[in-house]
């Protein structure tokens, strides 16, 4: 699945194509993706101009005067702007027209082979039900050690599964979250609660870092993600502990330890994180 890299990443492909270019038409090949998509998106975005390109967590916003249309990417979502007239395949669910930016009309082509993935409509002024509710931006001035800490006193889950909560900070999927406790020598295992106030300030710096390399990198190459530009991430060349179970550790040599976590699969070394 996508992660918060992997997003950022999709936004600022588009945005320079998308931000100041309005909408002709709406086609939906399917009336859905893992929901109904809703009657607003083809009768409310045509016609409007595109005034910004927003990423709240895993979800892109294109927000317009009549309103924003929510997009996420499930597991297997790409988003890419092509010229008008190319072909569509068996997986491309959906196609938004674009013109006004001084050269040839391109669509904006939301492809989903699993459709795990979704578009929705948010009216303006109003906050819709799946943003409600979460945490801060983990690149954002919210996002600390300091918040981490007071959030976690008395859970017993696991810390893993405690930065993985969208409630307490969102887009901090697997993959990174691996990486900034196995950086932090932080157990996935050792219960949220038990975190001392200056480990989550490690953890939190260590969480940036890895994020912002990751963005740098072009997020995280999956099976399945491809950037807007058609070409994938790279940033797996660096990974040290996600997907490596049972390899050596970087830091000591020994074997990195694999176990489900929050119906995940999590890596760690036993002697560097404690």
């Amino acid at each position: 699945m996508p992660e918060l890299p992997e997003v950022e990443t999709t936004r600022r492909g588009l945005a320079p194509h998308l931000e100041g270019a309005r909408v002709e038409r709406v086609l939906l090949r399917r009336p859905d993706l893992r929901w109904p998509i809703p009657p607003e998106v083809g009768e409310r975005l045509p016609g409007q101009r595109i005034d910004a390109v927003r990423r709240r967590a895993k979800y892109l916003l294109l927000d317009t005067a009549a309103g924003s249309a929510l997009l996420h990417l499930g597991m297997s979502g790409s988003l890419r702007v092509l010229p008008v007239d190319t072909p569509a395949g068996l997986h491309d669910h959906v196609d938004i027209a674009l013109a006004g930016r001084g050269g040839p009309m391109r669509v904006l082509r939301f492809t989903d082979p699993r459709r795990f993935g979704s578009l929705l409509w948010q009216p303006p002024g109003e906050l819709h039900p799946l943003l409600a509710g979460l945490g801060p931006e983990p690149l954002g001035e919210a996002f600390d050690g300091d918040h981490l800490f007071e959030r976690s006193r008395g859970r017993r889950a696991p810390v893993k599964a405690f930065l993985m909560d969208q409630r307490v900070v969102v887009g901090v999927g697997n993959i990174y979250v691996a990486e900034a406790l196995f950086a932090a020598g932080v157990s996935p295992l050792r219960a949220a609660g038990r975190v001392s106030r200056e480990r989550y300030g490690r953890i939190a710096e260590e969480i940036r870092r890895v994020l912002a390399g990751a963005i740098d990198r072009g997020g995280t190459t999956l099976r399945d993600f491809i950037s807007p530009d058609g070409a994938p991430g790279y940033f797996e060349q660096e990974l040290s502990a996600y997907g490596r179970g049972g390899e050596p550790c970087p830091r000591c040599g020994r074997p990195l330890r694999q176990a489900t976590i929050a119906q995940r699969t999590t890596v760690w070394c036993a002697a560097c994180q404690r």
